[in-house]
């Protein structure tokens, strides 16, 4: 074959394309499950230093599977929740199957669109409840965890990470422990709008449902506030005055279904 033609040139770029292609679907089957495996246990870290299972920095510094061995050993159940507050289904806690809900940006926009969702709902065995929270920062996305004592209604942890917030400003959501600790013994007004402020000079009046801004972190800190309120909102009905009714509701669908029963 003439090695200067057209013909030549096509098959031999079609050649090299598909052994790309094959090499880096190769690489994907071999790396995917070490990605998925570092992925939860990431997920598992951020979830657990808001609980307040163990210092953040002992569970950075622990292996994946006692990240893993950990949250078996931590967890009363999980489960998911609707925007009516209702429970809509169940997350394996078993070690060997530990189920989370860790994509959070369908459920975002979900939530923004009043759909169908399956919010996470955490339950450690202290009695701790853990939900995740997600938004838009300045440059990329924001989330993280809040963690609640059992009242649902005061906060005894947080934990926040972003996408590419501006070293020693925004970034100060995920690097800066003080930021954290600021959260804790707040309060959620559930029902309230907005259930909880994160603004500059928020704490000067003494409310208990605020945290100040970080300084130089305008627009992360709105997007954080913002996201906050966004979930807290979707979480209301489960946690807030709703959650003491559909419990009735559901009580009362349970006597019936066993009067029938019997």
């Amino acid at each position: 074959m003439n090695t200067n033609s057209n013909v030549y040139t096509v098959i031999y770029t079609a050649l090299i394309v598909v052994v790309v292609a094959a090499l880096l679907a190769f690489v994907a089957a071999k790396l995917g499950p070490a990605q998925d495996a570092n992925a939860k246990a990431e997920t598992l870290r951020q979830m657990m230093s808001a609980a307040g299972v163990k210092p953040t920095e002992e569970l950075y510094a622990s292996k994946n599977a006692e990240i893993l061995d950990l949250y078996a050993d931590n967890i009363q159940e999980a489960y998911t929740i609707g925007l009516d507050g209702r429970k809509n289904g169940e997350l394996s806690v078993s070690k060997d199957k530990i189920e989370l809900v860790s994509k959070l940006k369908p459920q975002h926009k979900a939530i923004l669109a009043e759909g169908d969702v399956t919010l996470p709902v955490y339950i450690f065995k202290s009695g701790i409840s853990v939900i995740p929270i997600y938004g838009a920062g300045l440059w990329g996305p924001v989330w993280g965890y809040v963690a609640f004592q059992p009242d649902c209604h005061t906060i005894a942890g947080a934990f926040f990470d972003h996408e590419s917030e501006t070293p020693g400003l925004g970034a100060k959501i995920k690097d800066e422990p003080w930021f954290r600790e600021k959260f804790i013994g707040k309060t959620v007004e559930w029902g309230d709008v907005p259930a909880f402020r994160l603004e500059k000079n928020a704490e000067a009046a003494g409310a208990t449902n605020a945290v100040d801004a970080i300084t130089g972190a305008t627009m992360t800190s709105k997007g954080l506030n913002e996201a906050l309120n966004i979930w807290f909102g979707a979480y209301e009905k489960h946690f807030g005055a709703g959650a003491f009714f559909n419990m009735l509701e559901e009580h009362a669908i349970d006597t019936t279904t066993n009067a029938e029963e019997e």
